[in-house]
This record gives structure tokens, sequence and C-alpha cells, in this order.
């Protein structure tokens, strides 16, 4: 059980150095297609990538091929609606992002996009559960961290840090959604149909409000296949099949490495610097992040109720109702 637990948070520091790098891929398809063009194509790319993935699966564990994996209802119908909900949340989130980074730094923006690991326990108090002290005061923090991050010194706000900003909270509740039907369906084909879905919903804007010519897109293959095969085809199924063995807090702490990583790689790919005072911002959050993860500790003959359990419990009843 411990190797596969140490397999799962490999998985997933592997996810979030993939997403990390990705920020950068981003920002550079930018220069050449809108970002509803660059997500509906990337998207389509890594479910493409992982058909064949699928069909080499089934054969290596001896199955035979086919589309759903199972002939059971419940289960097909599990699949189907796992995959069109993470497709839609992950629709929004991503593109919320695109369009912030048009206008923002890629360290600043990873920054900003983590702070969903703080908004994930705070969702089970949508159903009634308590919150830690460390949470609360790991809130405080991070409002203390996004003050500095997104106001500058006229105390205005960049439009594109506040789509950053609620780019995280909606990849929260994909994380929770992608926790709730991971461990009942087929990973990869609840990735692959995700991606799909999500390539389906970025067409229609791409279509009213910009221009696409395959010329053009052509030219921006270089970003378009990173965030195409190695941040949706790989990083996005590493997630999920990472999350089978981990719980959600877990998995969400680990992701907030995807903020360092986007900072390090806009630093030596793009030469983008953050100010001191986004620097000191970047920090707070960061510390936010690690604060809200720690394990409250157990008191009389009651254990309180960690995190994790809070996530799981909230999963379920935001999920069902």
């Amino acid at each position: 059980m411990k190797v596969k637990k140490i397999g799962s948070i490999f998985i997933l520091v592997i996810a979030a150095l993939i997403w990390g790098v990705a920020f950068v891929a981003q920002s550079v398809g930018l220069e050449y297609v809108g970002p509803f063009t660059l997500n509906a194509t990337r998207f389509a790319l890594g479910g493409i990538v992982l058909i064949p993935v699928i069909f080499v699966m089934d054969r290596i564990s001896g199955k035979s091929p086919s589309l759903w994996g199972s002939k059971d209802r419940t289960d097909r119908r599990n699949l189907l609606k796992g995959g069109v909900l993470c497709g839609l949340a992950l629709s929004i989130a991503t593109a919320l992002q695109q369009i912030g980074l048009g206008y923002t730094s890629v360290g600043k923006a990873g920054f900003i996009t983590a702070f969903y690991i703080i908004v994930v326990p705070l969702l089970g108090l949508l159903t009634g559960k308590r919150v830690s002290v460390l949470v609360w005061a790991s809130v405080i923090i991070a409002m203390v961290g996004m003050y500095f991050l997104c106001v500058n010194e006229d105390f205005t706000v960049n439009i594109a840090d506040l789509l950053i900003l609620l780019c995280a909270l909606v990849f929260s509740i994909h994380i929770l959604i992608v926790d709730h039907f991971a461990p009942k369906v087929d990973g990869v084909r609840l990735s692959c149909i995700q991606f799909f879905v999500c390539a389906a919903v970025n067409a229609i804007p791409m279509f009213l409000t910009e221009t696409p010519d395959i010329k053009v897109i052509l030219s921006a293959w270089k970003p378009i296949a990173y965030t195409g095969v190695l941040s949706s085809g790989v990083a996005y199924t590493l997630q999920i099949v990472g999350q089978k063995n981990t719980h959600p807090v877990v998995a969400s702490l680990i992701f907030s490495l995807e903020a360092v990583f986007a900072a390090l790689a806009g630093w030596l790919i793009l030469r983008q610097n953050l100010s001191a005072r986004e620097l000191l911002g970047s920090l707070l959050v960061f510390a936010a992040i690690i604060l809200s993860q720690l394990k409250k500790p157990e008191g009389g003959k009651q254990r309180k109720q960690s995190e994790a359990e809070i996530i799981q419990a909230s999963t379920e009843d935001v999920l069902n109702s």
C-alpha cells in the first residue's frame, strides 16, 4: 500500500511540473492564436492522443478493446457523467486562465491559480462541515498575499488577476469532481471524455469571437503540442490516476508546486521576474497553502476531523445534492 501511495505522489509531482511549465507554453501560444482557439485545439489533441492509449491498455490487460471499457450500465453512466462534468469545469477554468494569461506574468498567474488549494477545504462549509483554525489562518495569510500580488501601489486591481482568481475557484471544483468519479471509472477514459467535452465547449466561442486559421494554428504547433499532449493528454490523466490512492488535500498540496514550477519556468524561459511586492505576495500565498494542509492535533477521546475527511464528505454531499 505504501508503494502505491509513494508512486501516486510521484505521479502528481510530475503532473504539477508539467502544468507549471505549461504556463509558459500557454503564454507563448497566445502570441499566435486566441485563448479559445488554443484551448479547443489543445484539448482536442489531448483527447485524440488518449484514444490509442485506451486500446493499448485494453490489449495489455487482456480485455477486448472497447469504447466504454465496461458493459455495466451504471459504470457507463458514471463514466459519461463524470467526463461531462469534468469537461465543463475544466472548460470554464482553463478559459478564464487563458484569457488572464494574456495580460499578466506567468509566475504571478501560477501563484494566483494555486489559491484553489485553500478553496478546496473551504467548500466543506457548504455542507456544514467545520474548518480548522489552521485553515482560517491560512485564508487570512493568503488574502494578504493576494493583496500584494493583485493590488498595485495605486490600489487598483488588474482584471486579468481577477479572472485567474475565478479560475482557481473553478479548478477547486474540478478537483472535487475528479475525486468523486476517479475511483469509480477508468481514469484514462474519463480523461479522454473530459478533453473532448472541453474542446467542444471552447469551439463555440472560438467560432463566435475569433477567426481560427489553420495556417496560424500550425505556426503555433509547439505550444499547442506541449499543452495538448503533455499538459492535457499526460498531466490531467496523471492527476486522475494519481488521485485514486491519494487524499484530495494531499493531492492539492502537491499541485501547489505548480505555482513554484511556473515561476521558475517563467524566469528561466521567458525572463519574467516578479517585483518585490509580487514576490512577497507569492511567498505568503505559498506559506498559506502549506499551513492549510497541516493536520490538526488529536484531542481527547474523539479525534478531530481532518481536512481530508472534510473534503471527502463535502464532495459526496455537494455532488449528490
